[in-house]
């Protein structure tokens, strides 16, 4: 055993490779066309980057409902209208750098669609 402290690897040289994390992409919208291309396009992105992908995973759709009588006043006969707004949800799981995800997440997002980037550390 040495009095001397360990050597330290050369300045130049890296000894930790990239830290992967776990990543979870949500993504809302109302129109289905809209979420389904940014889906395609963010898997895309990943898949041409040698990533591990998981998903899209299709969450159950909210359909949110109103119902409001016709007549302003509240005479006449009782006539209904019925109106609904469907929120649709889609789920995105990578492992990878948080450098890689910032690339993956600069396509082009379809108005609209709403994305959530989750990351966490990998165990």
């Amino acid at each position: 055993m040495s009095a001397y402290a360990p050597k330290k690897e050369a300045a130049g040289e890296e000894s930790e490779a990239p830290k992967i994390h776990r990543v979870r992409i949500t993504l809302t919208s109302r129109n289905v066309k809209n979420i389904e291309k940014v889906c395609a396009d963010l898997k895309r992105a990943a898949l041409t980057k040698k990533l591990k992908v998981s998903g899209p995973v299709r969450m159950p759709t909210k359909k949110l409902r109103i119902t409001t009588r016709k007549s302003p006043c509240g005479e006449g006969t009782n006539t209904w209208d019925c109106f609904e707004m469907r929120i649709h949800k889609r789920l995105i799981d990578l492992h990878a750098p948080s450098e890689v995800v910032k690339q993956i997440t600069s396509i082009e997002i379809e108005p609209g669609v709403e994305v959530d980037v989750i990351i966490q550390d990998e165990k």
